[in-house]
């Protein structure tokens, strides 16, 4: 008796994604925002809310660079350099494309989020209560605007490098891997520091610039095979014809 095949294990990278998905929402559940949120606020508000590292050295300053390397990035599509050289033409525009996307769509998540900031809250000195980010239609009665985390997307956002060079470079994939994240949570925890942002808004920041340089990177992916598969189709006038049959 023949045995049915066994259908294809879902591919590792999805499995991280969905993973990672439930695990923010346990996050949002467990209420550990606002637990996190007092380790640095009061009811007299966030005490290091306008320190020099945490508001003019991680966030003030830090604005123009990321937009610097995105134009380095897009540059490169044409001329590349250093690393990039080792890429096809598809996978620079993949990198560059992924980072532009991933900070469109936090930008615009940002626009319609009726979620305010810790330091909004009564709390903490303001005049907002505090509602899920999920609670879509209620407001708080702050200023709204504050969810996903905006700031730590100038990290996040390059994590489009992991799957440009993945196929190609391992090793540097797994190095801009690292630095993406690494970037974006030091921004994250300056504005958790801060009192502009819950610990989840910098999180789902992460997941929302990963999971679109993963669909950017399927899209890519696909356009390519494609495109090899017509160049292996030889042309009509290429094609050999067929022997009469006897």
């Amino acid at each position: 008796m023949h045995q049915r095949p066994k259908p294809p294990a879902p591919p590792r990278l999805l499995l991280w994604t969905l993973g990672s998905f439930l695990l923010l929402l346990a996050w949002d559940y467990s209420g550990l925002d606002l637990t996190m949120a007092r380790w640095f606020g009061s009811a007299s508000g966030f005490a290091l809310e306008s320190h020099w590292l945490w508001r003019d050295l991680l966030h003030d300053d830090i604005r123009m660079p990321p937009w610097l390397v995105e134009l380095g990035l897009l540059m490169a599509i044409a001329w590349p350099f250093g690393t990039l050289r080792r890429l096809p033409m598809a996978r620079r525009a993949q990198l560059a494309l992924t980072t532009l996307i991933a900070l469109l769509l936090v930008s615009t998540i940002k626009l319609y989020s009726r979620t305010s900031c810790p330091w909004d809250l009564q709390e903490f000195g303001g005049v907002a209560s505090h509602v899920s980010h999920w609670a879509w239609g209620l407001r708080d009665g702050g200023t709204g605007g504050c969810f996903p985390a905006g700031h730590a997307s100038a990290g996040f956002a390059f994590l489009g490098g992991f799957f440009a060079f993945r196929r190609v470079l391992p090793q540097t994939a797994r190095r801009w891997l690292a630095g993406a994240m690494g970037v974006g949570f030091l921004l994250g925890l300056a504005q958790q520091v801060r009192g502009a942002h819950y610990m989840s808004h910098t999180l789902w920041t992460a997941w929302f610039c990963w999971t679109a340089a993963a669909l950017v990177d399927q899209a890519v992916s696909q356009l390519i095979a494609r495109k090899r598969a017509r160049a292996r189709v030889p042309a009509p006038s290429e094609r050999v014809p067929l022997a009469p049959a006897e």
